[in-house]
């Protein structure tokens, strides 16, 4: 009997791990997942190719190309200053329709949906090795909530406390498909990527190796 119930019976039940934190998987089905992983090399093809960004002597072991508005540690701008000096590609329309219907699902929150308009994407690249140190994403001036997506190899996910990168935290497997929000109290948890899990993406996902990660976000910005 308690193997007829076990997780794998069970599935991945979606969890609220803090008030304003809210894990749904599976959010996306695999022909979703290959249309956004067309979308990602369509993006590396545009006018600012995927950079590892540096703070200060150290290179992040991810890639990342931006959407709407270009991230740099601790500040944004319309080009990117810190590559070719291009200006990002514009946030795409459908992609704000992503961020709301995201944001309905996870919290069923259906006014602050409709409200919910980001502005720009940080589109990661993980290779195997790739891990994102405990950090809070405090770069933009609107606390409106964070809306992460998965797509491709499992990685161990650790989202933390908003004081400090120590426990307590919590570590759950974001999977291909996965959603992930997180606002209100816990916008500015601490979160980070313990370590990527190679060889898991499922098949038909339109990514063979590694895996990709879209936050969206709302910063508050004008220009």
């Amino acid at each position: 009997m308690d193997a007829l119930f076990s997780d794998s019976f069970l599935g991945r039940p979606r969890r609220e791990l803090a008030p304003g934190a809210h894990w749904v998987p599976d959010w996306l089905d695999l022909e979703e997942q290959r249309w956004i992983v067309a979308r990602f090399h369509e993006w590396g093809r545009g006018p600012v190719p995927p950079r590892a960004a540096r703070i200060g002597a150290h290179e992040m072991s991810v890639q990342t190309v931006c959407l709407g508005w270009h991230w740099r540690p601790y500040a944004y701008s319309r080009e990117a200053v810190d590559v070719n000096g291009n200006r990002v590609l514009e946030f795409p329309d459908w992609m704000v329709r992503l961020g709301r219907k995201a944001l309905l699902a996870a919290t069923g929150d259906q006014s602050a949906a409709k409200a919910y308009t980001p502005d720009t994407a940080l589109v990661n690249y993980y290779g195997a090795d790739s891990k994102m140190g405990m950090h809070q994403d405090r770069d933009e001036r609107s606390v409106a909530p964070v809306v992460s997506i998965s797509i491709g190899d499992t990685c161990t996910f650790r989202f933390g406390n908003t004081l400090n990168r120590s426990k307590p935290y919590q570590d759950i497997a974001l999977a291909s498909g996965d959603l992930f929000v997180f606002g209100g109290p816990v916008r500015l948890a601490y979160h980070g990527v313990t370590k990527v899990l190679p060889g898991t993406a499922p098949a038909g996902c339109g990514l063979e190796t590694g895996r990709i990660n879209i936050t969206m976000r709302v910063t508050g910005l004008e220009g």
